[in-house]
Order: C-alpha cells, then structure tokens, then sequence
C-alpha cells in the first residue's frame, strides 16, 4: 500500500490514522488535505469530517538497497552496502565475506545485478536514475584490466594489419576501451552488434 484516503474528526486525526494504516512516520509522508471538515453547530448540526489523502514517499535508491539485500540473502550472501548519491545517479559499494560470488566472471553477474537494481529504481521514479554497482573496488580493478586489454589488441591489429574484434561488453566497460585508444594514431575504435551484444572493433588506421 502506497496511499490511503482517511477521516477523522479533525486534520490531525485523519493523518494519524493514515500514518498507522501506512505503518510510516510523517517525514515519509505527503499529505494532501481533501477536506478540512466542519464541526458543525454544537458539534452536531452540520457536521462534517475531515478527509485526507496520505501518500508514502518511495526513495528509489532505498529501494534498490532493499532489493540487493534480499537477493544477497536468497544467495547465501550476507552484505553491507555504502550509498553515494549525486543527483539521479547513485554508485552502490557492495562488501562482504562472499562477495566473489556477486562479482561472478569477468563481473557478469554484478552486471546483471546492476542491470536490474536500474529498472528497481526507475520503476519509482519519474526522471531516468543511473545505479552503478561495485563491490570490492572491482570497477576500478577491471578498468586497469580492459585498458591494459586494449594496448594489447592495439598492438596486434597493428602487428598482423587486421581488425580485432572484442567480446561484448556493457556501455561503460567498451567506454574505457574507446578512451584508452582515442588518441592512438595508429589505430581506431567503434562498436559493432545490438545491445546486449554489442562489442568494441580495433581497426588500424589506413
């Protein structure tokens, strides 16, 4: 339940009750007052109660940490998570004694992960939010690694005057690629296939 419609005989009644029905304080609520009522002449005649409508304040990024919980527990994983929020992105830092197993190979299962605790938050959201997943400083770690992938493969597609091809890759990771590259004068990159397949080309310049 995301809102309730309540009366009482005053505003403040209303509210309340609203709160319980809820379960929420009022720093989670926005109330919009309906109608304020009428106690009428000698509390009788006239008497009118007074309508509120309560809403519950949803925190898209509460959302997504409650969902990584409870996706950590199903698997067995007991984690803690630190929050940084800036603006409509959020980078979520995942800790705990099992946490390889979130990272899965090469990061898929973190990529999946992140992939879903996006469509968690924009589901309770208006304005499109961005959620980065890391856990264990693995970002930073497999961007080292794909930099120092594509100074190798440059160095080939040179070598042998051919184009590599990489394996697919989500968005940010092909981004570190293009950036590694991007002012080599021997050799370019672009992206080839759909999403989620869409992968990173080492071309030598002609």
């Amino acid at each position: 339940m995301r809102e309730v419609t309540s009366t009482g005989p005053s505003v403040e009644e209303a509210v309340e009750s609203a709160l319980a029905q809820l379960n929420i304080t009022r720093e989670e609520a926005e109330i919009e007052i309906q109608d304020e009522g009428k106690k009428g002449l000698l509390g009788l005649f006239g008497k009118r109660p007074a309508i509120v409508l309560v809403k519950k304040i949803i925190n898209p990024f509460d959302e997504v940490k409650k969902y990584l919980i409870s996706v950590s527990e199903m698997m067995g994983i007991q984690i803690e998570i630190e929050v940084k929020v800036d603006g409509r992105n959020a980078e979520f830092q995942l800790s705990g004694e099992k946490i390889a197993l979130l990272i899965g190979k090469r990061g898929q299962t973190l990529n999946s992960l992140q992939h879903l605790a996006g469509l968690v938050a924009n589901r309770y959201s208006d304005q499109f939010l961005t959620v980065i997943l890391d856990a264990e400083n693995y970002r930073e770690r497999r961007k080292q690694t794909l930099a120092n992938l594509a100074e190798r493969l440059a160095e080939k597609a040179v070598r042998t005057n051919r184009k590599v091809s990489l394996e697919p890759m989500p968005s940010y990771e092909r981004k570190v690629i293009h950036s590694a590259l991007v002012r080599s004068r021997k050799v370019e990159t672009f992206s080839e296939g759909k999403e989620p397949n869409r992968y990173i080309v080492i071309a030598p310049k002609r």
